[in-house]
C-alpha cells in the first residue's frame, strides 16, 4: 500500500469541465486510472517484495529530481532482511542510487561496494558481521561474504495507460530490464486478476547513450562494464559452430593475455590458450549464472596481465527460451551483451 502512493493512480481525480464531451472524457480518465491502479495493486501484491520494479505515472507530490524529468517512478520492495531492517528504520521510502560507479558492475556483496566507495564518505551495511551460521547452508554466504540471492537486478517493467484508445486494450506493460521476473508470469497475475483483457504485455529492453534521460536504470549500452576492454565473440567462434578452431600466432597472443568468461562450454576450446577461464554454468542454467555473473566481471579485472576480457554472443536455442527459467537466461545475456558495450568481434584482437 505504501508504493501504491507513490503513483499518480492512487491519487484522487477530480471531475473535468462540464460539458458533455468533457464528463464523458472524465469518466473514461478515472476508468484508466482505476485499472491502472488495480494492475500495480496486482502487481505489488504479487511480487512484493521481490525482484520487480514497478515504473508508473508518479504522484504529483513526488520530487521531480526523483523523475528523470520523464514524469515517471520507479519503485521496488527488495526482499533482502538487512533491506528491509534499513526501510522500517527509515520509516519512509528510501530513494538512492546504485551502490556503484555509473557504468561499472554492479555488486553483489558489501565488499563490492567497498572496492568501488571505500574512499567516499559512504556507510556500508555489511550483513556478513554476525550472520548465524544457518545462512552459510543456504547460499546466502560464500567465503565469508553475504551476497544476493538472485545475482542479478530485478526486471523492470513500466505501465503506460492508453489515452487516446478506444479499444478494449487501455494499457500497456513493457519490460525495461530483464530480471528474475518473466513477462509471462506478469501476464499469469494479471489473468488470475481478471486484468490481462486490458494490457499487453512485451519485452523493449533498449541500449542507449550516456546522454539519455531513462525512466529505469541499466538502459545504457555501455553498463556493468569491467575495467578491462571486454568483447563479445561471435557465434561463428564458438564451438557448436566449429568442429576444429585454428588460432593464428597473433590470436594465440592476444588469448594469452585475455580472460574468457563463458557460458554453456561456448568458448571452452581456447581455455587452454586463454590467462584465466571461468564459465558462469557449463550445464546452462541461467539460475546460477545469474548468481554469479556480476562476481565473475569483478574477479576478470583483479588478474594480473590481463588486458582484455572475452565472452561469448548469446545466441539462444528453443530450449533455452521457454518456461520460467527463461527471464533469468534474457538477464545473462543482457549484461554479458551491456559488458561488453554491445561490440561483437570474430577475430581475438
Amino acid at each position: 500500500e505504501d508504493a501504491l502512493d507513490l503513483w499518480a493512480a492512487s491519487s484522487s481525480m477530480d471531475s473535468v469541465g462540464s460539458g458533455e464531451d468533457e464528463t464523458q472524457r472524465s469518466m473514461q480518465q478515472k476508468q484508466l486510472q482505476q485499472i491502472e491502479n488495480q494492475a500495480l495493486s496486482t502487481l505489488t501484491q504479487s511480487f512484493f517484495p521481490g525482484p520487480l520494479t514497478l515504473v508508473a505515472r508518479a504522484h504529483p507530490s513526488i520530487p521531480q529530481i526523483l523523475m528523470a524529468n520523464t514524469g515517471y517512478v520507479a519503485c521496488r520492495s527488495p526482499s533482502h532482511p538487512v533491506a528491509r531492517a534499513l526501510i522500517d528504520a527509515a520509516k519512509v521510502p528510501i530513494a538512492a542510487p546504485s551502490a556503484n560507479k555509473f557504468g561499472h558492475v554492479s555488486p553483489t556483496m558489501a565488499k563490492h561496494v567497498m572496492d568501488d566507495l571505500g574512499e567516499e564518505d559512504v556507510w556500508v551495511v555489511d550483513p556478513s558481521l554476525g550472520m548465524e551460521d544457518d545462512n552459510a547452508n543456504n547460499g546466502m554466504v560464500q567465503d565469508g561474504n553475504a551476497v544476493c540471492q538472485v545475482g542479478v537486478e530485478s526486471t523492470v517493467a513500466k505501465i503506460e495507460m492508453n489515452t487516446n484508445s478506444s479499444s478494449k486494450v487501455m494499457g500497456n506493460i513493457t519490460i525495461l530490464r530483464h530480471g528474475a521476473i518473466s513477462s509471462q508470469s506478469i501476464r499469469e497475475a494479471l489473468e488470475k486478476a481478471n486484468l490481462s483483457q486490458y494490457f499487453v504485455v512485451s519485452d523493449s529492453v533498449k541500449f542507449t547513450s550516456e546522454k539519455v534521460n531513462n525512466v529505469a536504470p541499466g538502459q545504457t549500452v555501455k553498463h556493468y562494464s569491467p575495467n578491462v576492454p571486454c568483447f563479445m565473440i561471435g557465434s561463428s567462434r564458438q564451438i557448436q559452430f566449429k568442429s576444429e578452431e585454428k588460432l593464428d600466432e597473433g590470436e594465440r597472443t592476444i588469448l594469452s593475455q585475455s580472460v574468457i568468461i563463458d557460458y554453456g562450454k561456448r568458448l571452452l576450446h581456447y581455455q587452454p590458450h586463454a590467462l584465466a577461464y571461468r564459465d558462469l554454468s557449463p550445464e546452462r542454467d541461467p539460475s546460477i549464472a545469474a548468481s554469479s555473473i556480476f562476481e565473475t566481471l569483478r574477479w576478470s579485472e583483479t588478474v594480473d596481465g590481463a588486458t582484455r576480457v572475452f565472452v561469448p554472443e548469446l545466441v539462444l536455442e528453443n530450449d533455452e527460451c521457454v518456461g520460467q527459467p527463461h527471464a533469468l537466461v534474457l538477464a545473462v545475456k543482457d549484461k554479458l551483451t551491456r559488458a561488453a558495450s554491445a561490440v561483437v568481434v570474430n577475430v581475438f584482437q
